[in-house]
């Protein structure tokens, strides 16, 4: 059977993925990976996490966490069971993009990553979120345990990801697409283009969330992705 392994996005740690480690069945044999936290590019983050989990495995990734997932079911297919894709791109770094980032590293560089991250909660959350005061705290807490290092590393990594878009037909495996109707990191169209280019692939747009789908709407996609998990095993 094969094992669940949570992937977090740029600037995350376990804390992305309290709501769906609550309600995980135990013999899925969940585990949150640290991998992003360690490597220098996304390739390298890939290969070490299937060095480091034996075995066939189920990956569920959000943002970068669902480009690193990408990129392992390219190395190795046959090991890759499920992809749970969660607001994220197959695509590579744009230009426009590659500058704000290197713009970003900079500002981290200097020590104002409490600067950019503050200014992210406009990008990252959908403004119309009931609790929205709590969960901008919950989410500050989050990507600023990061730290300066962490976000220069994992950004450089993005800038330089692959172009997942190659490979994705080739995919075998169930996957699973979501993403947030008012995503403005990831746009819908970055999951539609997902959907559109693995066969049989599942996709969900879910409404009044943004780009933290984990924390935004947590009953939401826990429910989509029990239920995915659910018929994926049948299927083994």
């Amino acid at each position: 059977m094969p094992r669940v392994i949570l992937i977090p996005g740029l600037a995350c740690d376990a804390g992305l993925w309290q709501a769906q480690l609550a309600v995980l069945p135990a013999h899925w044999r969940a585990a949150v990976t640290d991998v992003a936290t360690r490597h220098a590019s996304v390739p390298e983050m890939a290969a070490a996490l299937l060095a480091e989990h034996a075995g066939p495995l189920v990956l569920c990734g959000a943002s970068m966490g669902g480009m690193l997932a990408m990129e392992a079911a390219r190395q190795a297919p046959e090991r890759v069971h499920g992809l749970a894709l969660l607001g994220t791109s197959a695509r590579p770094e744009t230009p426009d993009m590659r500058t704000l980032r290197e713009q970003a590293i900079a500002l981290f560089e200097q020590g104002r990553a409490d600067e950019v991250l503050r200014a992210n909660l406009a990008f990252a959350l959908d403004r119309r979120h009931p609790d929205l005061k709590d969960l901008a705290a919950r989410y500050l807490a989050l990507v600023q345990r990061a730290g300066a290092e962490q976000l220069v590393r994992q950004n450089r990594a993005v800038i330089t990801r692959p172009d997942a878009r190659l490979h994705l037909p080739a995919l075998r495996c169930p996957v699973l697409v979501v993403t947030g109707e008012s995503d403005l990191l990831t746009p819908p169209e970055c999951a539609r283009e997902i959907a559109g280019l693995v066969p049989g692939a599942e996709l969900h747009i879910l409404p009044r969330s943004g780009h933290m789908l984990t924390m935004e709407q947590p009953e939401a996609l826990n429910r989509l992705l029990l239920d995915w998990l659910a018929r994926l095993l049948r299927r083994q």
